[in-house]
């Protein structure tokens, strides 16, 4: 099977290929991931203002179970088990990130760029995740495995720092 190159009719084609592009942000001709990253940032300073931390983590949780429904859906579709459209679990899991970043944008940048770098670069395990997990499960768990790393390296700033 060939991947699909996905544009605006595909997006909208299924309500699980909108949320699995990330409303749209997917299609960015020049890293998707990113742009699917960076919209978890307005998501996740509504989420500040507007719900209870309890409410927070419920909604990241449901958007995960959402994220794999929609990754495995299009997956199918496009042809490709990771493809590089699908930024909904670049949202989900820097959402997560975001919960313990809080709202400094010195913080949030830095969150962003250790999120991205491990995102790219994969370090063990995420590569393996990646490499085995062929389902939008696969697709959701690299990116939580980025998230972690991500807030342990924050953890250990945090400590060192101060």
């Amino acid at each position: 099977m060939t991947a699909t190159r996905p544009n605006v009719r595909f997006l909208l084609r299924h309500p699980a290929h909108f949320v699995a592009l990330g409303f749209g942000a997917g299609l960015a001709p020049v890293a998707p991931g990113t742009w699917g990253t960076l919209l978890a940032i307005p998501f996740a300073a509504w989420l500040q203002t507007n719900v209870s931390p309890p409410a927070y983590v419920a909604v990241i949780a449901g958007m995960a179970a959402v994220g794999v429904w929609a990754a495995e859906v299009t997956a199918r579709d496009l042809g490709a088990t990771d493809h590089g459209a699908i930024v909904w679990d670049e949202v989900v899991a820097f959402l997560l990130v975001l919960f313990f970043v809080g709202d400094d944008v010195l913080r949030i940048a830095f969150a962003f760029l250790l999120f991205r770098g491990f995102d790219i670069v994969k370090p063990p395990p995420i590569r393996q995740v990646d490499a085995t997990m062929h389902n939008g499960v696969g697709v959701m768990l690299d990116d939580l495995v980025a998230a972690a790393y991500t807030l342990l390296v924050l953890a250990l700033w945090q400590r060192l720092a101060g």
